[in-house]
């Protein structure tokens, strides 16, 4: 039997250990199947590009629990994006890409695929299977539900989103030590979060929850309020961008900072319309989504505030990166060991979907069908943990 992994997309903390988690299981129910890997996503399948996992890396596993990133490598490539595809090189001139990816899968002798990855992964995962299916291949595709934004439809908790949250907590821990290099200070923390503002909103609690647990001297410049959160600001919201100055203005006089949390997708097409609307250029990737990290919706949202506010001194840090590249936390790693066991359990089954928590079916850890996998899922604004961090910090929602 031979077992292969992928992993795609963006990095998460959760890819190594999904990887660790499958390699642990397969060794308890298959310890004789072959393993191996495509390198950096669809383009190592595409290419035939792939590892064979040595048995010193079947014995050592529990090493890839430590580490953040994919040990096989990532990329975004959209299998039924043929223009792209050709355009990279991945594909000749008339090749479908769903075609050579499922040739390459037969002539690896592939019997069971699991794809790491979030919704784009997993839905080019189902077109896969789909395909292979109506081609009479039997082959198993078992997928595990990653994002940090926590945003797959019918997934109640994707894998290494609490991780990620839990990081940009701490990036922002030395990052708001910058009150203090200036008066009226304006830091603005941009986290990642296209169409969903879950990592924001928990990134934010996540912060204030270290943040009870420090020591304060209020009577010199070490004062709590100065290193509290004073606006989370997500695209489920819509901002009253006149009352929010009165409001920040009136705190900036008060404590001589203000800190707010930004979802990069907040405001996003108003900050597309102007740009186009100026001739600029807004490049997009294989999936059609801008390229947020080439638009710096913090600057843009720093320049709003900034005059209004009278800030002498402006700071846009980013914790994107760093927290998505962190290595799995306990809370994270519990549901992905509990996920790549069940998936491993149900790929020997020869049922393929995605193993997630069903939210359809009370957050059941289960099988989920392909078809039913769909991004862009909202964040729930009417939680609790939210509602009451908004109350705390004195912000309306309009």
């Amino acid at each position: 039997m031979k077992i292969a992994f992928l992993t795609a997309g963006g990095i998460a903390p959760c890819l190594s250990s999904s990887i660790g988690g499958l390699i642990e299981k397969y060794n308890d129910l298959a310890p004789d199947a072959e393993l191996i890997g495509y390198l950096n996503g669809y383009q190592g399948l595409l290419l035939g590009e792939s590892i064979s996992f040595s048995d010193d890396v079947k014995k050592s596993y529990s090493i890839l629990y430590s580490y953040g990133g994919s040990p096989i490598g990532n990329s975004r490539v959209k299998l039924t994006n043929i223009k792209d595809c050709a355009k990279r090189g991945l594909i000749q001139e008339g090749d479908n890409p769903l075609e050579v990816a499922a040739r390459q899968l037969e002539k690896d002798g592939v019997d069971i695929l699991h794809t790491i990855g979030g919704d784009d992964t997993n839905t080019a995962a189902a077109d896969l299977a789909k395909y292979l299916q109506d081609n009479n291949y039997d082959l198993t595709v078992v997928g595990l539900p990653k994002t940090v934004d926590n945003d797959v439809f019918p997934i109640h908790q994707t894998l290494g989103a609490w991780t990620a949250a839990e990081q940009g907590a701490i990036f922002f821990e030395n990052v708001s030590n910058e009150n203090t290099t200036s008066r009226r200070q304006l830091i603005v923390h941009e986290v990642m979060g296209r169409n969903c503002g879950w990592l924001t909103a928990y990134t934010a609690y996540e912060y204030r929850k270290r943040l009870a647990n420090r020591q304060f001297l209020p009577d010199i410049l070490i004062e709590k309020r100065r290193w509290d959160v004073d606006a989370v600001y997500v695209p489920e919201f819509s901002m009253d961008f006149d009352q929010e100055v009165i409001r920040l203005r009136k705190l900036m006089d008060e404590k001589d900072s203000v800190n707010i949390f930004l979802s990069e997708g907040a405001g996003i097409e108003t900050i597309v319309a102007e740009m186009e609307a100026a001739g600029e250029d807004v490049r997009r990737d294989a999936f059609g989504h801008v390229r947020l990290d080439e638009i710096n919706p913090g600057q843009w949202f720093a320049k709003q505030f900034a005059h209004r506010l009278d800030a002498e001194k402006t700071l846009v840090q980013k914790s994107g990166y760093f927290a998505r590249s962190a290595a799995s936390g306990q809370r994270d790693l519990e549901l992905i060991k509990k996920s790549a066991f069940l998936a491993a359990e149900y790929a020997l089954n020869k049922q393929s979907g995605v193993v997630g928590l069903d939210e359809d079916k009370g957050n059941e850890l289960t099988l989920i069908d392909f078809p039913r996998i769909k991004g862009h899922k909202p964040f729930d604004t009417t939680q609790t943990w939210f509602t009451d961090l908004l109350s705390d910090i004195g912000q309306p929602t309009y």
